[in-house]
């Protein structure tokens, strides 16, 4: 079995147990759609990855803002981190794909835009992010970015062998050097949530 399989198999494993912002999904395709539309004109590329670019754009984020752009969760895997809900999405092991499905399909290692979802969800810094995250990775193959991701220190720190785990806030903090910036993200995101909760907001 591939090891892209095999981290694909343990994701879902630890997918719940470590809540601090709330996933957008709506925005992470949006943010998926802009990077493979960098591959023109194929807009197709590898999931991985795609996952790690992602990961590495939420990481970047949260030390520029405090926030990250997807809200999914950070796991620590054989190959390095990658984001859970979105892993999950890319092998149809949620609930409702439906709205993935009418953007994104799969083939084999592979993911392809089919359908344009647009940026609306995207902020201006967060586009500007995600161009600069490609733009310093371009040259790079899945298992180079891969082995790019092994060096972080946060995934050093949990660095789960041939298992996974989830990539505590506070570890990733410490690596960025804003450790001291926990109780305020932790505070700032539960506000949010429920702000979108009592609202219905979707930003």
């Amino acid at each position: 079995m591939s090891p892209i399989v095999n981290e694909v198999e343990a994701v879902s494993q630890i997918a719940r147990k470590e809540r601090i912002f709330e996933f957008n999904q709506t925005k992470a395709i949006q943010a998926v759609a802009f990077l493979l539309k960098q591959k023109h004109p194929t807009n197709s590329d590898n999931f991985m990855r795609v996952l790690k670019l992602l990961y590495f754009a939420d990481r970047k984020s949260i030390e520029e803002t405090g926030r990250p752009i997807t809200g999914d969760r950070f796991v620590a895997m054989e190959h390095g981190p990658t984001l859970s809900h979105l892993v999950d999405l890319v092998n149809q092991r949620t609930f409702n794909n439906s709205e993935w499905d009418e953007y994104i399909e799969k083939d084999e290692y592979e993911i392809r835009l089919i359908k344009d979802p647009g940026n609306g969800k995207l902020c201006r810094y967060e586009i500007d992010l995600l161009k600069s995250i490609w733009e310093e990775n371009r040259e790079l193959g899945e298992w180079e970015v891969a082995m790019k991701s092994e060096k972080l220190p946060e995934w050093v720190k949990n660095n789960p062998g041939s298992s996974s785990c989830f990539i505590p806030l506070s570890d990733l903090l410490d690596a960025i050097g804003k450790s001291d910036w926990l109780k305020e993200i932790i505070e700032s995101a539960t506000e949010s949530a429920e702000a979108r909760h009592l609202f219905g907001a979707n930003s």
